[in-house]
């Protein structure tokens, strides 16, 4: 099942999650198993299988990362274990990341990490902000890729420090 033919949304690497909402409740009306108590054991359970994949795709379009990882993984740029190879400009600020960590200073590793976010979300703005009836290009799809896989990179760096 296609999520976003689920919730009927374009084909985008980032939606418009007041149109998400509307429809998750207007699907759980719809398909809810509560509503379906009194019908035949088939009819029960394809409404639960249903729900669960209503459920699945909100908890994947109300988080930015996860729509774009879905996205990505839909048009198979991305695949669930992928070892993408971060380039090495990238990386030597992670160094730089993983030094303050070291120091332990927090207000620097924060202040590194925003500042990077920042630019990194600067960097593919104009492709998430594309008219939802153009084609995105192989660059702009490679460009989203990896993207995606420095955001990731940086997520695993900060849930480490919440530990």
């Amino acid at each position: 099942m296609n999520y976003f033919e689920l919730f009927e949304l374009p084909f985008r690497a980032s939606i418009d999650n007041t149109h998400v909402v509307k429809k998750y409740m207007a699907l759980q009306k719809k398909y809810h198993p509560d509503f379906f108590t009194l019908e035949n054991e088939a009819e029960i359970e394809e409404a639960e299988k249903k729900s669960a994949d209503i459920n699945k795709a909100y908890t994947i379009f109300k988080n930015k990362d996860k729509t774009l990882e879905y996205f990505l993984q839909q048009k198979d740029i991305v695949t669930t274990d992928e070892k993408f190879q971060l380039p090495p400009d990238f990386l030597m600020e992670i160094m730089d990341i993983n030094e303050a960590i070291t120091e332990d200073n927090r207000e620097v590793v924060t202040g590194l990490i925003d500042s990077l976010s920042l630019r990194l979300e600067n960097g593919v703005q104009e492709i998430f902000q594309k008219d939802e009836h153009s084609e995105y290009s192989d660059n702009e799809l490679s460009r989203l890729k990896e993207y995606f896989y420095k955001k990731k990179y940086l997520k695993r760096i900060l849930d480490r420090l919440s530990d």
